[in-house]
């Protein structure tokens, strides 16, 4: 995680929390109803990924185990981790490229409606992901994976030498003399493990998405709703095709980049393919970016922009996050891919107790009303999530109060406990494990390692039936609570 431009240590601070009557009274346990979506509880947990499912992507006891328990704490909406529309390997990640993914899946939405009793909705979120691979050894490199060129052979004066022989030179030199015979994505592809990006349009499989897309995301949602979710999130954030897509770096020459009504063409005919595929009657929304946060990238005025184009397209509610780019990933090491949320914008997006003096809570949240204001400008009454460090009851309340969202999205927050909405609405408030955000959950992700959450994995390891990481020495769930009246 990138250090912020200030080293201040900021507490976690939850403020006083609600008796039984005023949770019951209160704005946060208000149900919500726009067009398709209907929520018993303004409260919302945006998509995490665990890295629980099978290593070919199936729903297995552990991924149902996680959601199970989010589900218990009884939230208004739930969404699953990002999920894989194409049918390629990707590891521990859940997929939904095919139809032999749908009944793990229906066993899932049967363990959360269970969980819940019915009460929380359950979204899945989709993606699409472009080809990255881990950082080369620099021998490795240039044994294996440049291409060499005549531009090469005349920067090192080497026409006349074999190719073994520019190899093994070229994996001898300096930085500063690589940086005279490699061109900027040769150099990137040696430091930071070779990315393909939405502009490589030289690339048939990059040039051909506007053309693909569409119907692999229509066919996964299609699975969705077979499956039994109540609604699908397209995932348009952070590093991935369709926020790179959005992104004010596209600079695509087909029709799909440039100006931003071109940027926002494609995930336009994406949810038209959905909503087409899946129907007038089914919740559909997507999760993007307030702000890229990254030079040259897309600004606040884009995101208010692209909003009210989703409103337009018939969206039923937006979810807004930011940051957490490539583009200013920290250099991974050997051996390991860039992972997108070590750089700046990746501190936007996960903030963490050590920050500057804004602090890690709620920087989300002034640019969130600022794009619900110029929806409801434009004549749009779309609900909007916003999300980011957000962890008090009052905090959520106000939130709300001063119409700078409609619905309050806490991961690490429900993650360190996920009974917080049902221990506030019981008025049990004060027995809440707060998060401290010390992002102790991110830095598992990053290994891709199970992620689990420091204020709890160590806890009850005797628990009958526990089921522990893969290491051994962590609690893949956050302990059971019961409500002390209910005995």
């Amino acid at each position: 995680m990138s250090n912020p431009s200030e080293r201040i240590r900021h507490a976690p601070n939850p403020g006083a929390w609600p008796t039984r009557a005023q949770a019951g009274k209160s704005r946060l346990f208000s149900p919500l109803v726009h067009g398709n979506l209907r929520l018993a509880q303004r409260s919302w947990i945006p998509a995490m990924v665990p890295w629980r499912a099978s290593d070919d992507g199936f729903v297995n006891r552990d991924v149902i185990d996680w959601y199970a328990r989010f589900a218990r704490g009884r939230p208004g909406a739930l969404v699953v981790e990002a999920t894989g529309i194409r049918d390629i390997p990707s590891g521990p990640l859940l997929r939904i490229g095919h139809d032999r993914y749908i009944p793990g899946l229906k066993k899932l939405v049967c363990a959360v409606r269970e969980a819940s009793g019915g009460e929380t909705r359950l979204l899945i979120q989709l993606i699409d992901f472009l080809t990255i691979r881990r950082r080369p050894a620099p021998e490795k490199y240039f044994a294996r994976h440049l291409q060499l060129t005549g531009r090469h052979r005349r920067a090192l004066g080497a026409e006349t030498w074999n190719e073994s022989r520019i190899r093994s030179h070229l994996a001898a030199l300096e930085d500063a003399a690589l940086e005279q015979v490699l061109d900027a994505r040769e150099l990137e592809s040696l430091r930071m493990g070779l990315r393909e990006r939405v502009t490589d349009t030289h690339l048939p499989g990059i040039r051909e998405l506007p053309r693909r897309l569409p119907g692999l995301f229509a066919q996964a949602a299609r699975r969705a709703r077979e499956s039994g979710f109540d609604g699908v999130e397209l995932h348009y954030a952070h590093a991935y095709t369709m926020a790179s897509f959005l992104s004010a770096l596209n600079t695509r020459a087909d029709g799909y980049g440039g100006a931003r009504e071109n940027r926002v063409r494609l995930p336009l005919e994406v949810f038209d393919a959905v909503r087409s595929e899946v129907g007038g009657d089914y919740l559909l929304g997507c999760r993007f970016l307030s702000e890229d946060c990254i030079a040259g990238g897309s600004t606040l005025s884009d995101a208010r922009y692209f909003a009210v184009c989703f409103a337009r397209a018939g969206m039923d509610f937006l979810s807004l996050s930011r940051g957490g780019k490539f583009e200013d990933a920290r250099q991974p090491k050997i051996g390991q891919a860039a992972y997108p949320y070590t750089g700046p914008s990746g501190y936007e997006c996960m903030p963490q107790v050590i920050s500057d003096r804004r602090g890690p809570f709620g920087r989300n949240v002034e640019p969130v009303a600022e794009i619900r204001n110029a929806l409801r400008a434009a004549g749009f009454a779309i609900p909007v999530v916003v999300s980011g460090g957000i962890h008090g009851f009052h905090q959520a309340e106000q939130i709300l109060a001063l119409g700078q969202a409609d619905i309050i999205g806490m991961a690490r927050q429900a993650l360190a406990d996920p009974d917080w909405f049902l221990k506030v609405r019981l008025g049990f408030g004060g027995e809440i494990r707060v998060c401290t955000y010390t992002n102790y959950c991110e830095g598992l992700d990053q290994k891709h390692k199970q992620v689990t959450c420091q204020l709890w994995d160590r806890l009850n390891l005797e628990e009958a039936g526990l089921r522990r990481a893969k290491e051994g020495r962590r609690r893949l769930t956050a302990p059971a609570w019961v409500p002390p009246d209910a005995g």
